[in-house]
């Protein structure tokens, strides 16, 4: 059940639009086609990721605002969580709009996978074609004549890290010094600060890092369409930056 909802919302559209663009472009560039096909889905998630930009821009203003809770409740973990909840809902702010957008891409990254893992690509199965997709007379797997797109490239798993990185730098902003707090007389540090840097620590470092090993793992098609969905949504969030500064 779930197979078949996959193939029908997600694999089968995905499949026949880089079949078309395949066929659409010049070159017959499997690798243009990607990031043709991606743009064109960032297009589509525009609402969904512009909401994640405000969201994150929102976070920013009133971050002072939450570290003041924090520090009010800090003996309440209870009163803290309701305080920091009624200033999202106060101020309009969707804390978790990011990681939709991330869980929305994903199916979109595995059906990516399975064109080229499973011998989708240079072979066209003319069985999933629907009726307007023409079929491709040549598939041009090299993209730009350099990288096969059905194997493994180290630079775009490098590139995929890197603005993995840049994305999230920009996003969260510059990390924040660490000033060691006053140790409690219990001797312990709090549980939430240590919760708090050890999150930050792995968004700005560790998922760049896992994303650019599984990037390398996969066929290069894959990597492409993150970095190019990563270069649009730092484009984007350079934008939101610039326009939210100037209000």
């Amino acid at each position: 059940m779930i197979s078949v909802a996959f193939h029908t919302a997600i694999y089968n559209p995905l499949y026949n639009g880089l079949v078309f663009l395949v066929d659409a472009l010049p070159s017959h560039d499997v690798g243009l086609a990607v990031i043709a096909l991606t743009i064109v889905v960032r297009v589509i998630l525009y609402p969904l990721s512009r909401r994640a930009v405000i969201a994150q821009e929102q976070m920013k203003k009133i971050a002072p605002l939450i570290e003041e809770l924090k520090e009010k409740y800090k003996n309440d973990r209870e009163q803290q969580g309701r305080a920091i909840f009624e200033l999202y809902r106060e101020h309009d702010v969707h804390p978790f709009a990011s990681f939709a957008l991330i869980l929305v891409q994903l199916p979109i990254l595995f059906a990516l996978y399975w064109v080229f893992a499973l011998g989708g690509l240079p072979e066209v199965n003319i069985s999933l074609l629907y009726s307007f997709v023409p079929q491709p007379t040549e598939v041009n797997m090299e993209f730009f004549g350099l990288i096969n797109m059905g194997g493994r490239s180290l630079v775009l798993a490098l590139l995929a890290a890197a603005t993995q990185l840049a994305y999230t730098r920009l996003s969260m902003g510059a990390p924040k010094k660490h000033v060691p707090a006053k140790v409690p007389a219990s001797g312990k540090q709090s549980f939430g600060a240590d919760m708090a840097r050890s999150f930050d620590m792995q968004a700005r470092y560790v998922m760049p890092i896992i994303i650019g090993v599984i990037a390398y793992t996969i066929p290069a098609a894959a990597p492409l369409y993150w970095v190019t969905s990563n270069t649009f949504m730092i484009i984007q969030e350079y934008l939101a930056g610039r326009r939210f500064r100037a209000t």
